[in-house]
């Protein structure tokens, strides 16, 4: 199954509703754009632990974007772990 244009993954749920997330594309020097553990992974996990204070539906839901990307980083809290 495709993610929706411009998303790098989807995830099937248990109703069958398809959730896309991430940014598509592999970064400058050509390797993952996603790397946990590192400062570019640190800065989105404190951007986005304000998104989940924000929009606590999203932050409540495991299957929303939101968590699904959080999850991708391997956050915790306001810091990305490798």
């Amino acid at each position: 199954m495709k993610p929706a244009k411009g998303k790098a993954k989807v995830k099937v749920t248990a109703s069958g509703k398809k959730v896309s997330y991430g940014q598509a594309g592999a970064a400058k020097d050509g390797g993952p754009r996603v790397r946990p553990g590192s400062s570019k992974g640190d800065s989105y996990c404190a951007r986005s632990a304000g998104q989940m204070r924000d929009n606590p539906k999203a932050a409540a839901d495991p299957n929303s974007p939101l968590r699904l990307s959080r999850k991708r980083w391997k956050c915790k809290g306001e810091r990305s772990e490798a």
